[in-house]
């Protein structure tokens, strides 16, 4: 599946640029147009990067959590550190548990979000930036042929930006 999109710097070059595709027989389910008074992001489905940032830390604590208790646990089994004496043999192996988890807990925070928030939304924050100011957005979804021609009857508008995207199932 082909994208592309292309930023237009108001609502009327936005509407002429949709006029222009549906006039040279574009499908229409295939164009939209993204910005105030239309689709928002989230409806059309830009991927929010700090929505992602979560929902990936949050998979990396439950994996890392519990195995972070049972490593700090079994860290302090085969050891057998003796930091806290008043806390008796268990309690140190539980201390060490509750420390691998919270080292876990810190890994996933860290590693999960801060990458997530990094890499996690692609090109989608910079179109989520460029529609806060204002800016209207045409999305063209289809085969290869089809985002060639919406590309012709696109750069004829001017667009501040225009980017082609391919994104293939068998990846």
């Amino acid at each position: 599946m082909n994208y592309l999109v292309a930023v237009l710097n108001d609502r009327i070059q936005a509407e002429e640029a949709y006029s222009a595709l549906e006039r040279d027989g574009l499908p229409m389910e295939s164009v939209a147009i993204l910005g105030r008074g239309y689709k928002s992001a989230d409806e059309y489905g830009l991927i929010d990067p700090n929505e992602q940032a979560r929902k990936q830390s949050k998979l990396m604590a439950f994996w890392l959590v519990p195995f972070g208790f049972v490593a700090g646990f079994c860290f302090n089994l085969i050891t057998k550190l003796d930091t806290f004496p008043w806390a008796g043999e268990l309690g140190n192996q539980a201390i060490g548990g509750i420390l691998g988890g919270l080292a876990g807990g810190m890994g996933s925070l860290f590693i999960g979000g801060g990458v997530g928030l990094i890499v996690g939304g692609g090109d989608a924050l910079p179109y989520r930036n460029r529609l806060n100011a204002g800016k209207y957005l045409v999305v063209v979804k289809g085969s290869d042929a089809l985002t060639r021609k919406a590309t012709t009857i696109l750069r004829q508008y001017d667009p501040e930006n225009l980017q082609g995207y391919f994104y293939s199932s068998d990846v």
